[in-house]
């Protein structure tokens, strides 16, 4: 577990957890110190004759000289007082501390997954679930702040309870070793039945956690057809399922992490008056002469059996949110793309030399693949379902990387040094265009650095700028969850306004006009090609007509690439 802790955590976060392990040093001795000095004031509290037989309170007597004897006591209680205060201080500001460590640490953890799963290369993001990602960036970055709560307060505690026994066995080790074996002996058996029933119950609740992101992000964007199908009845029933089976790992952590208190309890005030019961029978007398040792061992107990019960549900904590340790464990070692930010000049033409690619080791989509794509050039690339065309065009704009073979732009070859710069001049308009709930500006700048005048221009290409203005509310226009509110001809045209924002010298469409109807996609493209007059056009289709104006056109079949078509007299 430590291995895996020092993985996870950041540098900060590494010696924020050193000073805290220090500090609960510091703790664990304080709390020793406050149980040991009840038993003196105890013993000079019952009997005041102590002050001139005991050498260390006559010392304090003569020092400070007391008038009396009760001065003596009442300002030894007064300084206890102070002592206890300052006590509760210290625990308070270390238990601050360690909710700003752990939570603190979950919030870094949170932002650092974020930003590994968009440095993910795109190839092992597409195999990632996207609910999944959520809700380990939202939830279970925050189960383990609990888990390091745990962590921390069974370390503290363990100080704890060394100190204080360590001061039990010196005050009377055979009571402290038989207070010990009854302890530890139930305490194993607890950790034997109950932490093991919250370990199954801690992974179940993992898993039905998973299902409850997957089936809502499921739910959600199918929300139109399921109203359609009129089966909301049975989904529901199935997410009433799910949510069951996580209500019950829930229950079962909540209702078994009281058992270790309550049986703890009980089983120190039988120990309480097992001992009083012994020391009376023993003596045969009351117990005024031994008070002063009963003291120390009821406060003893009084506050070693809290440390043991948080032992005991730290530890249960720890076993229920130990699938989410191994999740987190897991995500944070996601592979990364280390890029560079060399410059590429994209001015003639970009090469592919004997490209391989596959997405299963032992089974090729493109095959030696050799093109040249000049400048200005508009292209397209046909075929069936499944042939590699938009894997092909990925591999052009450095989205995949090849198995083999190499592309160069201008005889430069692509690299991880400047891969980055060449997807900067590649403007992408998908099939689905996907729009967050917010303004058309905040959509078609997408989390670029925002320019009005740009958006309304980019807007105005793409033929909505003047339909936003008369019927909507301008660039200012809410569009809804995925564009909810726009038709598809203008979600598609915000689309190619996001793609033309950053003035791309390539623009790639990716089955762009597939969903629309054939007037709509004559009339959209005929503008496509308009505003790509100065620029590289890439179009993958299956309709003829979306590719007429194409100088040429590529087949993909058998995973090579053939040239059906060219208007290049130099072909």
């Amino acid at each position: 577990m430590i291995n895996k802790l020092r993985k996870i955590l950041s540098f900060k976060d590494k010696l924020f957890f050193i000073y805290l392990v220090f500090f609960s040093v510091i703790v664990s001795l304080i709390e020793t110190v406050g149980i040991s000095l009840i038993m003196p004031f105890v013993a000079v509290a019952s009997d005041f004759t102590v002050i001139e037989t005991n050498k260390y309170y006559k010392y304090f007597y003569n020092i400070f000289n007391f008038e009396t004897k009760i001065n003596f006591v009442i300002a030894f209680g007064f300084c206890l007082l102070a002592f206890y205060i300052l006590r509760s201080l210290i625990n308070i500001f270390y238990s601050y501390a360690m909710a700003k460590f752990s939570y603190g640490a979950s919030c870094r953890l949170s932002v650092n997954l974020f930003n590994k799963y968009m440095k993910m290369p795109y190839r092992n993001f597409i195999d990632k679930n996207s609910g999944n990602l959520t809700k380990t960036i939202t939830t279970e970055t925050l189960f383990f702040a609990l888990f390091l709560q745990a962590v921390l307060l069974i370390l503290s505690e363990v100080f704890v309870l060394i100190s204080i026994y360590s001061l039990m066995l010196y005050v009377n080790w055979r009571v402290s070793l038989a207070l010990t074996l009854i302890i530890g002996l139930n305490g194993l058996l607890l950790m034997r039945t109950i932490s093991k029933k919250i370990k199954t119950s801690g992974d179940d609740r993992a898993d039905f956690h998973k299902k409850i992101f997957e089936m809502l992000n499921s739910s959600f964007g199918n929300f139109k057809l399921i109203k359609l199908k009129s089966n909301i009845r049975r989904i529901s029933d199935k997410f009433l399922k799910i949510n069951d089976a996580f209500k019950k790992a829930n229950v079962v952590h909540t209702g078994l992490s009281a058992v270790p208190r309550l049986f703890l309890e009980g089983l120190g005030f039988c120990m309480i008056i097992s001992i009083t019961m012994v020391v009376i029978y023993k003596s045969q007398a009351n117990i005024s002469g031994i008070l002063p040792l009963i003291s120390m061992f009821i406060l003893a107990l009084y506050r070693l059996l809290p440390s043991a019960n948080r032992i005991m549900t730290s530890y249960n904590n720890l076993m229920f949110y130990n699938k989410t340790f191994d999740i987190i464990y897991s995500e944070v070692d996601q592979p990364q793309e280390d890029l560079k930010e060399d410059d590429i000049i994209f001015e003639k033409e970009i090469k592919l030399k004997n490209i391989m690619f596959g997405y299963l080791q032992n089974k090729l989509i493109l095959n030696k693949v050799n093109l040249v794509i000049r400048k200005g050039e508009k292209i397209a690339f046909t075929g069936q379902s499944g042939s590699g065309k938009s894997t092909l065009v990925d591999i052009i704009i450095g989205l995949y990387k090849p198995r083999e073979g190499e592309i160069l732009a201008d005889n430069i070859k692509i690299t991880d040094n400047n891969i980055a710069a060449l997807r900067k001049q590649v403007g992408y308009i998908p099939q689905s265009i996907y729009l967050f709930d917010g303004t058309v500006a905040d959509n078609v700048a997408l989390g670029e650095t925002y320019d009005e005048k740009r958006v309304i221009d980019v807007l105005t290409q793409a033929k909505i700028f003047d339909f936003l203005q008369k019927e909507q509310n301008g660039i200012k226009t809410q569009v809804g969850e995925n564009g909810i509110k726009l038709s598809g001809g203008q979600k598609q045209r915000i689309g190619i306004a996001r793609a033309l924002y950053s003035n791309p010298a390539i623009l790639v469409l990716d089955e762009a006009t597939s969903a629309l109807d054939d007037a709509m996609e004559t009339k959209i493209m005929e503008e496509i090609y308009d505003i790509a007059e100065n620029k590289t056009l890439i179009v993958i289709a299956h309709r003829l007509s979306t590719i007429a104006k194409c100088q040429k056109v590529y087949k993909i079949e058998n995973c090579s690439v053939e040239l059906i078509k060219s208007k290049d007299k130099n072909v």
